[in-house]
């Protein structure tokens, strides 16, 4: 028995998770997309970032800034006290503003003291809090429209290329149409459309023009296994063609719609740093890579680079590693390879 155990091959994932770690490349590629979403979850959870609207420092101060600044601290001191015959005409508004201040938190705000690797930005923001608070709207932005994109066109292309005919020629068309048009202009144009400004709304727009790519493969695979001997005794037996779609066919394909939802990750963030750089993207008083690169432009006049460069070093760093770890994946899941 023990015999017969060790001489069953292993499955497919099973060699695909064997090339995978067999490629030092891949995994340090893996192990920064796991970092960059282990920061997301925190982030998400308040356990990181929480903070990162308090005005820690002053407007544009630079990066190794140490906090607080003196025009800071000196706000926080009690008053000189008043002679008693003088006549002060402000008590009363500042004695208002002062009690308006600690009811809202911003009287422990301005002795809050921290040391800045990459400065503040123009509100005072610690900007390595910033850019890991806009990873998490960009991350999140990326993954989930590349989750509805890869449901939308492995769906399309299972009922187009299993049933063929007039029903392959009616999505043939609608993709026809999709690919016809720039992807950045299609892209624009739904955003003109919906004229909201939301993550949802750059998630709908993202996925509902991003399933093309999918479908096209999944449809060419569908094709190929609806004539194998496994459908066909499927077929046989009575199952229904939704079951032979999708509990037959679509295990055995399931790993291109995992590899083409880990290259639309990478294709969706940088998207989302488009539309928000444009105006098109996150809402006010949302924060993403796209609205910091969008600020940073403004900075850049005055010579505050240090925004622009946690920004861009954040998203070039995930987006490398999440083309690294999807060609490999690529790669391990071609039966082709051994």
């Amino acid at each position: 028995m023990n015999q017969m155990i060790e001489n069953v091959s292993p499955g497919l994932w099973a060699l695909a998770w064997r090339r995978l770690r067999a490629d030092r490349i891949a995994m340090a590629a893996l192990a920064v997309v796991i970092l960059f979403l282990l920061s997301v979850l925190l982030s998400a959870t308040g356990l990181v970032a929480a903070d990162w609207e308090d005005e820690v420092a002053v407007n544009y101060a630079p990066p190794g800034f140490i906090g607080p600044d003196p025009a800071l601290a000196a706000l926080s001191r009690p008053p000189a006290p008043t002679p008693p015959n003088a006549f002060d005409p402000l008590a009363g508004d500042l004695s208002e503003l002062k009690a308006e201040l600690a009811r809202h938190g911003h009287a422990a705000q301005v002795v809050k003291a921290s040391t800045l690797p990459f400065g503040a930005d123009k509100w005072g923001h610690d900007i390595v809090k910033k850019t890991i608070k806009g990873g998490q709207t960009s991350i999140v932005v990326g993954l989930v429209a590349a989750v509805v994109a890869v449901a939308l066109g492995t769906l399309f292309g299972a009922v187009s290329g299993f049933y063929g005919g007039k029903v392959d020629d009616l999505f043939n068309w609608f993709y026809s149409i999709f690919t016809s048009i720039p992807s950045i202009l299609m892209i624009l144009t739904v955003a003109a459309v919906l004229q909201t400004r939301g993550v949802l709304t750059i998630v709908l727009i993202l996925g509902l023009t991003g399933w093309t790519g999918p479908y096209r493969l999944i449809r060419a695979e569908y094709i190929k296994h609806k004539a194998r001997e496994y459908v066909m005794a499927a077929d046989a037996i009575g199952a229904s063609s939704w079951r032979r779609m999708f509990s037959h066919i679509l295990p055995n394909v399931s790993h291109v719609a995992l590899v083409q939802m880990s290259i639309l990750v990478v294709g969706f963030i940088k998207a989302e740093v488009i539309l928000s750089f444009l105006g098109f993207g996150v809402p006010v008083g949302v924060v993403s890579w796209g609205s910091m690169l969008n600020e940073a432009q403004n900075e850049l006049i005055l010579g505050k680079w240090w925004q622009l460069a946690a920004a861009a070093s954040a998203m070039a760093l995930l987006v490398t590693a999440f083309s690294l770890f999807a060609d490999a994946l690529r790669d391990a899941l071609d039966p082709k390879l051994k």
